[in-house]
């Protein structure tokens, strides 16, 4: 892959709740020359987006079908019940399943935890968004569990909320369309979200680039080693007279004018 073949833009999907905020940063300081577009989804929304190649990659949350769509688990969050501050529960650091029994606990439409039976009473009716039944917790008409990062973003004054331990978790996971071969920007993608660094990154997008740069670190070297070898002319360093030293001002071969000493008794 050449560098005229890398796309210009890389287009990520993501889910209420989650921030690819630090990741976004990362790749802009790595991949300055490709753009990348955030597109907002909800988790119903988000598989669909991925399977029909209107985004190259997404932040989602599991499950999703591994027959469309590839998948690395990222995190898990933990599950909190959202409640008025001055609900009794508060008192508490933790909160079981169990000590809902008597609450109305809201199910929103939009619900992303997989619930086998969901605890507390049914309210009348299901609210259309997680932002509806915090509304309605808010008026005391019942109380709602989601992930912790659901609970951050919808944060009122008025509202707190207490993790519960034995509820359901949501799993985030990057995904992307099932390929023969991973795309050359999820793969930059996926050593962002993993911590790695532009020295251990598999991506191959940048591959072109530090290509270039060994093929420049060769010449260096080429070209020191042909110049190398001039220290030892006329002009060389070798030549010139110890510090201290006078140069002779002949040898035997053209120095007549040199006295000679006596020559030794036998």
């Amino acid at each position: 892959m050449t560098g005229s073949d890398i796309p210009s833009s890389f287009r990520l999907a993501y889910v209420p709740g989650v921030t690819p905020t630090k990741w976004v940063r990362v790749w802009r300081e790595r991949l300055p020359d490709t753009s990348l577009e955030l597109v907002q989804a909800t988790a119903a929304e988000a598989p669909d987006l991925l399977a029909g190649r209107d985004a190259d990659a997404g932040l989602v949350r599991l499950p999703v079908d591994r027959n469309v769509l590839s998948a690395i688990p990222l995190y898990t969050e933990t599950t909190v019940v959202v409640i008025p501050k001055d609900h009794v529960v508060t008192a508490a650091d933790e909160v079981a399943l169990a000590e809902l029994a008597d609450e109305v606990v809201l199910h929103p439409l939009d619900d992303v935890l997989d619930w086998e039976t969901l605890p507390g009473r049914p309210a009348v009716e299901r609210p259309a968004t997680t932002a509806d039944a915090i509304e309605l917790v808010a008026a005391g008409i019942g109380v709602l569990l989601v992930p912790q990062s659901l609970a951050r973003l919808h944060h009122r004054k008025d509202l707190t909320y207490r993790p519960v331990p034995d509820a359901p978790e949501s799993r985030v996971a990057l995904s992307w369309p099932q390929a023969e071969e991973t795309p050359d920007l999820v793969e930059e993608f996926i050593g962002i979200v993993r911590g790695r660094t532009v020295n251990s990154t598999r991506g191959r997008a940048a591959a072109p680039a530090k290509a270039k740069e060994k093929a420049k670190d060769k010449a260096k070297a080429r070209s020191k080693r042909a110049g190398g070898g001039s220290g030892s002319g006329s002009g060389g360093a070798r030549n010139k007279p110890a510090a201290g030293r006078k140069p002779q001002s002949g040898g035997r071969a053209g120095g007549q004018s040199g006295k000679r000493g006596k020559p030794r008794g036998r």
